[in-house]
């Protein structure tokens, strides 16, 4: 029983190989200037996005040290 074939129900399926087409395709159409530009223009603009959120994010991220000591210098005089 390991070594019977049993028929596959799609018969097409098993034999897909036999009908192949010998029609190739049409070669895809070429990008028009406007659309060329147009990707690059959003490509531009997220890649300033994204380098413009770093440079207005990283002063908010960074610690300043001078800060903290003036708070704790004024909380250190009211006692």
């Amino acid at each position: 029983m390991i070594g019977r074939r049993e028929p596959v129900p799609f018969a097409f399926v098993a034999e897909a190989d036999r009908f192949r087409s010998n029609v190739t395709p049409p070669p895809p159409e070429r990008m028009s200037f406007g659309q060329l530009a147009g990707r690059w223009l959003l490509g531009l603009t997220i890649v300033a996005g994204l380098v413009g959120s770093l440079v207005i994010g990283m002063p908010a991220l960074s610690l300043d040290h001078s800060t903290q000591q003036t708070q704790q210098s004024q909380a250190s005089d009211r006692r």
